[in-house]
Parts: C-alpha cells; structure tokens; sequence
C-alpha cells in the first residue's frame, strides 16, 4: 500500500507540472492541442477530446507533456497563425515554459505547509544518540572504554553526533587490518625500521634468515569525516594506499611480533607498509548524568564493528501557530533545495559517479519505505523534495527540458529573431535521446540496487 501511495504522489507532481504548463497557455488565451500524462513511447491507453484540447494517457507513465498547434503538423495552420506558439510574444512563452518549474515549487511549499500545520511538528533532521546496550565480544577494546549503557554521544573523533550516520560509516572505516595505511604513518615507521635496523635501505632485499627487529605498534589516525559526507552529498575521499598481496600476508604473519626472521623476498619498505596497517582509534564524548566524559579508545573489529546497539530519538521542530509554520517551512524549504543544488554540482563535477545515481523506480522503492516506517506526512516530505527536484532539474539548460527552451528563448530575444526551425528539431532531438539514455540508466541503477538489496 505504502509503494502505491508513492507512486500517487508521485503522479502528482507531474500533472502538477504539466498543469502548470496548461493553466499559462490558458491565461494567455493560447491555443493547447494536447495534454499528455505519460511519455508518446508506445501505446496511448485512453485518450478523449475535452473542448478543444485533446487528452491523452500514454502506457509510458514517466512524464507529460502539453503540446500547441505548432507540433501537430496534421492541422496544417498558417504560418502567420495567431494560435502557433512562435507566433506569441517571447515573454508569454517564457512564462509559459517557466510555468511547469514554478507549479512544481509552489506544490513543494503547500505540501511542506501542510505537514507543518497538520503535523504538529517538522523535522529537524538531527537525532539524540544513545547506547541502548554493548553487545560486543568479551575482548573487545569497548569494555575497557568506560562506556555505559544510556550514555548519550555527543562527539567521535570531534565530530557532533546527531545522526546514525556518523558511528556507523566512522566504525566501518575504522576497521581493523583493512589492508589500507596512510603514506604519513609508513614514512614514519621506515624511519623507526631503519634506525633499529641501519644495514638495509629502503628497498633493499634482506637476505634469509636475517633477524628484522620491530618497532613498537602505532595506531593509524582517528577517521574525521566531513558534513557534506555525513549528509550523503559526497563521497569520502580515502586518502590510503592499499596493500600489496605481498604485504598484507606479511601483516598478518607480524602481528603482535616484536621481531621478524626474513623469508629474503622482503624489505624494509614491505615491512614499514605491513606494520602500518592495523586498526584506526575512535575517540568518544559522551554525557553521562549531565555531565560531558571523554572515553578511552574505541577499536573496531575486522567487520568494522563496535558493538554497540543503538538508540535513536528524533529531534523535532513543533509548529503551533501559523508564525512558527511559517518559518519552519521556509527554512526546511531552503535547506533542501540547499542540499539539492549541491548534490546537482557533485554530479555535474564527477565527483558522484554515474553509477550512483537514481530514478523513478528506487524513489517509488525508498518512499514506500519512508511512509512505512514513518507516516504518511514523511512520505509528504519526500514529496516535496522530489518535486523541487523536478523544478531545479527541468529548468536545466538543456534541450527538451524546460531550461532549454528558454534558452533558445532567450537566444531568440538577443538575435532578434529565433533560430531556424530545423536547427531546433536537431538539437530537440539529441537532448530528448540524451535524456531517455540517461533515464535507461538510472532504471538499470535502481533494479541492480534492488536485486542487490543496496535500497
């Protein structure tokens, strides 16, 4: 029930678009020959004449389109016609094309609205951490730590806990003997080598049966993450080396090994890279009976686990009061948009790879879950996300997309005249194949996620 309600919703938005689309042709007494739910992709499932504009539902639901005489080469109009859209003044097809864009971001504030005023309260997106339990092995570094059952964490590593995210990811990168060092902590432990061990270079061959001696163990360096990785806008930039195959055998042959009688296929440098690798610290503040501790190192296992289990309390905004409904809406409004444009900017700069990124199919799939879990005005939310989504995306300069018929509005505004017709259809026609190849691949994203059960 919960994916059927998504996908409602969903189908919302884009009559809301497209009606946006309609309602400014309309208010400008423009001639509309069709209404289109869907994309013209395969067979039209129902279609009727209401007045004079024909509607049409196609069997390819991912989209909508409304479309004036100019398309329909079968009316066989007059090229002076009143009724062709080129023929209007470029300001009314401005707000025309425009008017999908901003049907889209009036639907995000009235539904963020509502959810504000019917809710009661917004969220915040931040969370008060909890130790529920410690569920970790007996030997495990956390029992010696201090930490408690219903300790509150404020900080790991210096970063502010207010989201599951942070523990998580910060453990998992933190594992033990993840075949990963940093090149700081090599160099750093060649020197200590080579000073105890002055008759080798750097990669020098030591002959067999050589007696290596060891320095003493070094943890790796505390894992700090950013907000923006936090908030799942960017990707954490590992700034480690790996292993060679070579090096990590040896890591595991040293382990706790004061010294090393060499197999004479190693080095020095083997050695520094071997005893590098073994576990990141993590540093937690927590607070405990209203008062702030600062624990003892935390070390993951090899699974990049802690052992603690977790207890999560939202933290929200109430909204009595339409001043208060206001604001928060606002604020919540600009925020997302905020992380929308980041993300758009991540893309754009390859810094989110194509293969993460996702369509209709994994948002049907996460809403779902979304309003499951937590209530249809949480699924209200993503709504309003997704639909500003489609504004700042559709307004785009790209052709087929609503940015790109401005620009070609704009275009026409400087030369004084529009570009030819055919130049037009060209470029139309590579944009739209560009977009039904981007859309193929975010459907293959989001079943390859599903089957892999990555959403």
């Amino acid at each position: 029930m919960s994916i059927i309600i998504m996908i409602l919703l969903l189908s919302v938005l884009i009559l809301v678009h497209e009606a946006g689309h309609f309602l400014a042709a309309k208010m400008f007494k423009m001639k509309v020959a069709r209404f289109g739910f869907g994309l013209p992709i395969g067979p039209t499932l129902w279609e009727k004449q209401v007045g004079d504009v024909k509607v049409l539902v196609h069997a390819f639901l991912l989209g909508g389109y409304v479309a004036f005489p100019d398309d329909d080469k079968e009316l066989n109009l007059p090229a002076d016609s009143p009724d062709r859209f080129m023929n209007r003044p470029v300001y009314q097809r401005l707000v025309v094309v425009s008017a999908g864009v901003f049907a889209n971001v009036v639907c995000a504030f009235v539904l963020v609205f509502l959810t504000a005023a019917l809710w009661g309260h917004m969220p915040s997106g931040k969370y008060d951490i909890f130790v529920k339990d410690i569920v970790a092995a007996k030997e495990a570094s956390i029992w010696q730590s201090g930490l408690e059952k219903g300790d509150k964490i404020l900080k790991i590593n210096g970063i502010n806990v207010t989201t599951t995210a942070a523990p998580v990811l910060i453990a998992q990168l933190s594992k033990e003997n993840d075949g990963k060092v940093n090149k700081i902590l090599v160099e750093k432990n060649f020197k200590k080598l080579h000073s105890l061990n002055q008759t080798f270079t750097q990669d020098e061959i030591i002959p067999k049966d050589v007696l290596i001696k060891l320095p003493s163990k070094e943890y790796e360096s505390a894992i700090t993450l950013s907000d923006n990785v936090l908030k799942g806008l960017e990707k954490y930039n590992d700034p480690e080396v790996k292993l060679s195959e070579k090096q990590i055998k040896l890591r595991d042959k040293l382990d706790t090994k004061n010294y090393l009688i060499s197999d004479g296929e190693i080095t020095l440098n083997d050695i520094a890279y071997a005893i590098s690798d073994n576990v990141h610290p993590i540093n937690m503040e927590v607070l405990r009976n209203g008062k702030t501790l600062e624990l003892k190192p935390i070390y993951p296992n090899k699974d990049g686990v802690m052992g603690i289990q977790m207890e999560v309390r939202e933290i929200v905004i109430p909204t009595k009061g339409p001043k208060a409904i206001v604001k928060t809406s606002v604020n919540y409004l600009w925020e997302q948009t905020s992380m929308l444009l980041y993300g758009l900017y991540q893309i754009f700069t390859g810094k989110i790879p194509l293969k993460d990124l996702h369509g209709v199919v994994a948002i049907t799939k996460v809403g779902g879950d979304i309003i499951e879990q937590n209530g249809f005005f949480s699924g209200l939310l993503l709504t309003a996300i997704i639909s500003l989504d489609l504004a700042i995306v559709n307004f785009l300069p790209i052709p087929a997309l609503d940015g790109g018929h401005v620009l070609f509005l704009l275009i026409e505004k400087l030369r004084g005249k529009p570009l030819d017709e055919e130049t037009i259809d060209k470029i139309g026609t590579a944009g739209f194949m560009l977009l039904i190849a981007l859309m193929v691949l975010v459907v293959f994203n989001d079943i390859y996620a599903l089957l892999t059960q990555k959403l």
